[in-house]
């Protein structure tokens, strides 16, 4: 199989934490950033080549995934290809991602043995077997494989949602802002023949139509076998600050962050070599999740801190996410809150948001 990861006009929720860089590049997990679980993924696969096809704010995408050598994709002949709009055409930004592929169809034609192409969104957090998505394909004979969930609960992202028949087959595909009567929600990954993709995409793009889901896929059920692959393991669709919040705090079961960062294989990201977390006398540390590099005087609790962050004596952070380098002065506090990278809290300064609706607190001009 050949990967595709599509950043073209991602659902995208995120405010301010989106506002200068891209979904992908959201850190996550104390040390990850959202495209690595898709990207992982891939490469656990066996998959050689991966095309990241970026739409805007991308400058925080090359400096993360660089050459792909932390994900062993840096080898000859395969490798890792990321593939912005064109800068002297303005008019690219605004339209479908069926005319980038096309633009790009090379990246598809000159690519051998692979015969598959495997096309994946960046707002999954989750980790998935795609050699197990490719013998489903084969074995039922589908035209195109669509993994997803099926889940009891609602999920606080925008989600797409599909309706399946008893044969697996997916007859009915909504927007992310649709009200389908469905528990299954698409995981926006599909495989498909390389030769069926370049044919959706000339065909559709003759009928002036763009959109590779809306158009290629979901104006086609009647007519081609697109069929579901439902995923048993951990999933997060993470594109608003809810779901941010919800699926970062989720990490603190046990169960649930060896799911996702070990089964069927590890997360791998850019790597950042930092001295280990030091732990004053006076920190008070329970039910978190701290990276290295931290220094901690104060009190943590139920809470993720990522590389780098500091808080000082007296300080107390509680349910709270803060991102590389931030600060928490001598006695201040935190409670359900998001700090981006390198945004400090004065000292005595005391900030909460509410349990679903944490508050946002952003540095400008972070990657």
């Amino acid at each position: 199989m050949l990967g595709v990861i599509n950043l073209i006009h991602e659902a995208d929720e995120m405010g301010q934490l989106t506002a200068n860089r891209c979904l992908a590049t959201v850190p996550f997990g104390g040390r990850y950033r959202l495209i690595d679980f898709t990207l992982s993924s891939m490469v656990n696969s066996g998959i050689p080549k991966v095309a990241v096809f970026a739409h805007t704010k991308f400058r925080s995408l090359m400096d993360h995934v660089g050459t792909g050598t932390y994900w062993d994709l840096h080898r000859r002949g395969n490798g890792l290809f990321v593939l912005p709009p064109s800068m002297e055409d303005q008019t690219d930004f605004g339209k479908g991602d069926l005319y980038h592929f096309y633009r790009h169809r090379d990246y598809f034609t000159r690519s051998s043995p692979q015969e598959y192409v495997v096309i994946s969104r960046s707002h999954m957090v989750c980790n998935v077997d795609f050699a197990k998505v490719l013998d489903d394909h084969l074995e039922r004979g589908a035209d195109i494989t669509v993994v997803c969930k099926k889940s009891d609960e609602p999920s606080p992202g925008l989600a797409r949602k599909v309706l399946v028949n008893g044969a697996g087959r997916i007859t009915e595909m909504q927007d992310h802002y649709g009200r389908l009567n469905s528990d299954i929600i698409s995981m926006e990954m599909y495989v498909l023949s390389k030769e069926l993709l370049l044919d959706l995409v000339e065909t559709s793009l003759a009928r002036g139509q763009d959109h590779f889901v809306r158009h290629a896929v979901g104006s086609m059920l009647g007519h081609l076998k697109v069929n579901a692959y439902l995923h048993e393991g951990t999933l997060g669709v993470v594109n608003n600050i809810a779901a941010y919040y919800r699926h970062s705090m989720q990490l603190l079961q046990p169960d649930i962050w060896r799911d996702l960062f070990f089964n069927p294989g590890p997360i791998y990201t850019k790597i950042k070599d930092e001295p280990p977390t030091r732990y004053n006398s006076s920190a008070d540390v329970t039910h978190s999740l701290i990276a290295n590099g931290c220094d901690i005087e104060g009190a943590v609790h139920n809470s993720i801190l990522f590389r780098g962050v500091k808080v000082r004596k007296g300080a107390i952070v509680r349910n709270s996410i803060i991102m590389q380098n931030g600060v928490v002065g001598e006695n201040g506090s935190l409670e359900n809150c998001i700090l981006d990278k390198e945004v400090e809290i004065r000292p005595l300064q005391h900030l909460r948001g509410a349990e679903n609706l944490p508050f946002l607190a952003i540095k400008r001009k972070v990657i």
